[in-house]
């Protein structure tokens, strides 16, 4: 009981401290459309962009019992229907551009039905906003398309875009309201009017004792599987140690008979590691 109290505690403490990079916070904040259309605006200045909706709040994505589910952070269309998927990321995962693949797929599974034609694939955007350089080049902003490797003016045209912003850059790369917008995600503090809207709704969000709790059932649920990955992790660890026990026995003694004994083990079992091991040995 006074574990799980001193954990509850812990986790307003988190809760009071967290900024705007946390990805859940990020998600509350951005479900103000107002909030969410200007900052897709400050990333995208080319777009007109009259207004942003929400198919689904926190949106999941799992097409069947065996897919790999995801939920994204902020998911939202234009009024032409395109698709906006922003997320925040703090951590270099190694893997983002194979996620931001993964995620491409799943988006378009729900935009067209059975029946429908490719055509009616509206154009996308998946968008990490991270705290690091993923690709080490110092840039704020990284922006793909598919495009011809042989000739690099021809465009694939499938209106997929992925873009990878960096918070930490010095480089004069980007308009200065989105250099703003990422400076403040990276935490610094700015009187710019859209900032000061973001920071305020931030200070809002964080007195909402619905999401306070809804973050302490998740975070405390996150504890419990990365403990029971740790549990996991010991019992494989030592099933490799006994099947590497098992067999040095195996060579030392070469007999499974023996190895058995030796070893207290059932005879069936040493027999098993030999063959997966390829050893040699007498029974």
């Amino acid at each position: 009981m006074k574990e799980a109290a001193e954990n509850n505690v812990e986790i307003v403490t988190m809760w009071e401290e967290l900024g705007i990079s946390n990805d859940f916070l990020f998600g509350k904040v951005m479900q103000d459309a107002e909030l969410c259309k200007e900052m897709i605006q400050r990333i995208l200045p080319y777009l007109e962009i009259d207004h942003v909706e929400y198919p689904e709040l926190q949106k999941g994505i799992k097409p069947d019992m065996d897919a790999k589910s995801i939920r994204l952070d902020v998911y939202v269309k234009d009024g032409k229907g395109t698709i906006y998927d922003v997320e925040i990321q703090v951590a270099n995962t190694k893997e983002l551009p194979k996620r931001t693949r993964y995620y491409q797929s799943m988006i378009d599974l729900q935009m067209i039905d059975k029946g429908q034609t490719y055509r009616e694939l509206k154009p996308s955007y998946i968008i990490f906003i991270c705290l690091f350089d993923l690709f080490g080049k110092g840039r704020h902003i990284y922006t793909f398309e598919n495009i011809c490797k042989e000739d690099v003016g021809i465009s694939l045209g499938d209106e997929a875009v992925k873009i990878f912003l960096n918070t930490d850059s010095e480089q004069e790369d980007v308009n200065q309201e989105l250099r703003t917008f990422l400076d403040y995600i990276g935490g610094k503090d700015s009187d710019d009017p859209f900032i000061c809207k973001v920071d305020a709704a931030v200070r809002e969000a964080k007195k909402n004792r619905k999401w306070r709790r809804e973050y302490m059932t998740l975070l405390m649920r996150d504890q419990e599987n990365i403990e029971k990955g740790i549990e996991k992790g010991i019992e494989k660890g030592i099933e490799k140690g006994k099947v590497l026990m098992i067999e040095n026995a195996l060579l030392s003694t070469g007999s499974i008979r023996q190895t058995a004994g030796i070893l207290k083990l059932q005879e069936e079992t040493v027999r098993k590691v030999a063959r997966e091991k390829g050893i040699g040995v007498k029974d």
